[in-house]
């Protein structure tokens, strides 16, 4: 029981420190979203990609959508879009850049989606953010319970394998604490979050009612190695992201 609570204030001292993090970046952030190669030419490429190619008409829950910037795509294509982030301050910034059309508001995807019911969303998009919790799924349970039957759900997400070499980590296994210093954000911020296996990427979408439907190792877009062609290079030869799509068993239908 002991062992238990070091834990629950562990990782309540990691979340307060990520929610710190943000705030601190959200400004920059938000400016540099349009265009930041990592961003602009890497990840939303790659994951917009395996969307469906018509979303008009479609609700979509962008989950920790930052400063709305996946969400404004997605508006201007005719999607009702839902989305919520931990950063007061980006969810201010998502309301802004979208002329207050969507809907966002505060929220922790560690717990109860409260604000969306049941099957009542087509796609649910999450960017470059479940690195933040160390155990999926709650989550993933939840985005189950928000999806259609047969809807889809797309995530990108750091890759293990550069994860594990990035970190120098010996303990491939584990899902570990760690953290590193980005310096591309204005001041130098601290950001910590959670390194874990390939193995534990995929199973808590096929342990809790999804299967793998498409996974892409993304590469960067021309337009990244204009901005950034040490980058460009290295990404061509090892990935950092991780793409993935997956689809809502129908309920019914899990064993």
């Amino acid at each position: 029981m002991e062992s238990l609570k070091r834990h629950f204030i562990k990782n309540k001292m990691i979340k307060e420190k990520i929610i710190s993090a943000y705030e601190l970046m959200a400004d920059k952030y938000n400016e540099l979203i349009d265009h930041k190669p990592h961003n602009a030419y890497y990840d939303r490429p790659n994951t917009l990609q395996l969307l469906p190619p018509d979303v008009k008409g479609k609700t979509i829950l962008d989950a920790a959508c930052g400063p709305g910037k996946y969400a404004e795509i997605l508006i201007s294509k005719g999607a009702t879009v839902k989305g919520f982030d931990i950063s007061p301050k980006m969810i201010a910034l998502a309301i802004k850049r979208n002329n207050s059309k969507g809907e966002f508001f505060v929220h922790d995807f560690s717990n109860h989606f409260s604000m969306v019911e049941d099957n009542s969303c087509d796609i649910v998009l999450c960017a470059l953010a479940l690195q933040y919790i160390e155990d999926w799924t709650f989550t993933i349970k939840e985005f189950y319970r928000v999806l259609k039957n047969s809807g889809t759900l797309v995530i990108s997400i750091e890759h293990p394998f550069n994860d594990y070499i990035f970190f120098k980590s010996n303990k491939y296994f584990d899902i570990e604490h760690v953290k590193c210093t980005w310096k591309g954000f204005g001041q130098p911020i601290e950001v910590n979050s959670f390194r874990r296996s390939l193995g534990e990427c995929i199973s808590p979408l096929t342990d809790n009612g999804f299967y793998i439907d498409k996974l892409v190792e993304p590469k960067p877009t021309k337009e990244f190695e204009q901005l950034d062609p040490r980058h460009y290079k290295e990404l061509n030869e090892f990935p950092a992201f991780l793409c993935i799509r997956a689809i809502k068993k129908k309920e019914n239908s899990i064993e």
